[in-house]
């Protein structure tokens, strides 16, 4: 048997068996089989991009501070917690924006908003998935556990931030970048100074895509009164995101200098700098369904900044 036939034989056993698993949900549990699919796309796992935006850096990090030896109990924590959290986020924001979502061209079929999920459903699916990833970092230590209370309450705020600031992306980057260094603490029981250069970095490039992703949305906040740095930066919005980009390769430089990573790492951040040169070529009109294909773009750059922090380790 050749390895395309294998392949295909594999997905065949993999489609038969998630079939048969929804028909035995569908007559044993039909309560859930009606309110999962419903669930799924509330969670935004049928979008999982939000997920990997946050994964990617956070395991990165957790290379870098296990010196390319991660404890593999860790990645398994960080993976399932990083989608948990992701998770309880969305079902969040849903309940904070519902009375926004319906004027937004890309928002407007969201469960809540087409009333198939209560605002208090989410609330309790939130809560719920918020209670398993903390059961999750009971399996680390102190200070991890202790960081995770602060992950939490930016997890909380940051839905919130559009009505009372113009730098909601900033708190999304604080939350989106705190798993690295839960990731420094969980692998080293430390939080040295040098994991806040990568947090910075992480920040940084958080700031950029999700102002990618506001410039999307933007003439719809604009109506209703949502904030955004989309907003802010107005016509200088191109710019400002090629400034962050800049500087979050330069920390990552910095970083690398300190963490003795070689050439591997380096030519990962050259091809992150290639994706956003691209990314460029797709903003500089600002036509929203170009601006949410750079947004999404940036899965590649931590992809491929990932894979050549291991690659480093690996060859060094």
């Amino acid at each position: 048997m050749n390895s395309n036939s294998l392949l295909q034989k594999i997905r065949q056993t993999i489609s038969s068996f998630r079939l048969r698993l929804w028909q035995l949900i569908q007559q044993r549990l039909p309560l859930v089989a009606l309110k999962l699919p419903i669930y799924w796309n509330l969670t935004r796992m049928n979008r999982p991009i939000g997920f990997y935006l946050v994964l990617w850096s956070t395991l990165w990090c957790l290379w870098i501070a296990a010196s390319g030896s991660p404890d593999i109990k860790l990645v398994l924590i960080f993976c399932i917690g990083t989608i948990l959290m992701r998770a309880a986020g969305c079902c969040l924001n849903d309940y904070a924006d519902r009375g926004f979502d319906g004027h937004v061209a890309r928002t407007k079929n969201r469960p809540i908003v087409k009333a198939k999920v209560q605002p208090k459903e989410a609330l309790v699916l939130c809560a719920s998935l918020c209670f398993i990833a903390f059961l999750l970092v009971l399996m680390t230590n102190t200070l991890t556990i202790l960081m995770a209370f602060a992950a939490l309450g930016l997890t909380l705020i940051y839905p919130f931030m559009k009505r009372y600031t113009h730098l909601p992306q900033v708190v999304l980057g604080a939350a989106f970048s705190w798993g690295g260094l839960m990731a420094f603490t969980a692998q080293t029981g430390t939080l040295p100074a040098q994991a806040w250069l990568l947090y910075i970095a992480t920040l940084l490039w958080t700031i950029a895509f999700d102002t990618q992703y506001a410039m999307v949305d933007r003439e719809d906040d604009l109506k209703i009164g949502v904030k955004s740095t989309a907003i802010l930066f107005a016509e200088g919005d191109i710019y400002v995101i090629a400034f962050l980009q800049v500087f979050f390769l330069v920390t990552l430089s910095f970083c690398a200098n300190y963490y003795e990573l070689g050439n591997f790492f380096q030519f990962g951040l050259l091809l992150a700098a290639s994706f956003f040169i691209y990314q460029h070529t797709l903003t500089w009109d600002r036509q929203p369904e170009l601006c949410f294909k750079a947004f999404l773009n940036n899965n590649w750059v931590g992809v491929v900044i990932l894979v050549f922090t291991i690659l480093d380790y690996i060859f060094s």
